[in-house]
Formats: structure tokens, sequence, C-alpha cells
């Protein structure tokens, strides 16, 4: 009967290969912080000019973590900012800049808006986080957002998000609509 057992295990560990080393994984491996340090300032240096996308750095408003952001372009009734703030417009497309760089992010930011716009959207949400830095130093992608999205000519007004929807860590972006045939407002 032994052999009989013996037999099944082979039959059932036939291409199992045995282990060459007698250490655990532990995991991936733990963070070069020189490395990471230099990274870190190397995503904060870089070319404080104007882009080709109109969007500019050269003077960018610094925000707090927790601070609610808003703005409206002049003409925008104050009505249409309130239903933005309360959710009571409903967005139509989501981008989630965390974790790019600073200028990842406006890449990214340029392309999607462009792409909403181009789909008649009229409101997205923009999801910049609020980057709680140990450094004390202000937010990087919430404040370029906040400074981006006033220069961009499609944007007719932002306010920060409800927390259902990330609070101080995103905004309602309301877009232009250029009209598509058959449409009034």
């Amino acid at each position: 009967m032994q052999d009989d057992e013996f037999s099944l295990f082979k039959d059932q560990m036939r291409g199992v290969k045995p282990i060459r080393h007698d250490r655990a994984d532990t995991g991936k491996p733990k963070a070069d912080k020189a490395k990471l340090q230099a990274l870190r300032q190397a995503a904060t240096v870089g070319n404080r000019t104007t882009t080709v996308d109109g969007l500019s750095d050269q003077f960018v408003i610094d925000v707090g973590p927790e601070d609610d952001l808003h703005w409206a372009r002049d003409g925008v009734q104050e009505s249409q900012m309130r239903k933005l703030k309360v959710g009571q417009i409903p967005f139509e497309g989501s981008l989630d800049l965390h974790g790019m760089t600073v200028e990842k992010a406006r890449e990214t930011l340029w392309a999607f808006l462009a792409e909403a716009t181009r789909f008649e959207i009229r409101c997205v949400r923009v999801t910049h986080g609020k980057a709680v830095r140990l450094d004390g130093k202000r937010p990087m992608i919430k404040s370029h957002v906040n400074t981006w999205l006033r220069q961009h000519p499609q944007v007719l007004g932002f306010t920060s998000c409800q927390p259902r929807h990330g609070g101080a860590g995103a905004v309602y972006v309301m877009l232009k609509r250029t009209m598509l045939e058959g449409r009034d407002e």
C-alpha cells in the first residue's frame, strides 16, 4: 500500500522544481532614501517657462492640502457655480493625477480637457490629491492644477468636490461647450 502512495506522490510532483535557496522572500526591498530624495528633487526642478499648451508655471498659486478651491471665469453665473459645488452638475469624465510629475500632470490634464471638449462634456472631475508633505511644503500638483485650470480657455470654473468624490483632493471642472447642431442652451 505504501508503494502506491509513493508512486501517487511522485506522479503528482512531476515537473515541480525544488527550491534552491533557504531564505524567505520578504517582499520588495526597502527604498533607497538617497535615490528617492534625488528623484523628488528632480521632479520639483524643471523649466519654469510657458509650454506650447499655453499653461504657465511662472506664477503658481500655492494652496494648502485642505484648502477648498473655487474659481469662476467672468460672466459665469453664481447659481451655476453653487450647483457645481454641491454636485448637482454630474461629471461625465474623471482624471486622476496622483503620482505624476508636474510635467506629466500638465500633459495629461491638457489632453484630458481637449478630449472632454471634443465630446462636448459639460463637467469633469480632476483628482489632484492633497499631498500632505512631511517637509511642510505645499502640495505641488494641487497648486499647479489650481493655476492651470484658470488659464485653460475651455474652463468656465471649478470648485472642490463633495467628500464622496474626493473633497479637497479633487475638483469639479465646468467646461465650455461649442453647441452641437440641434442643441440649444
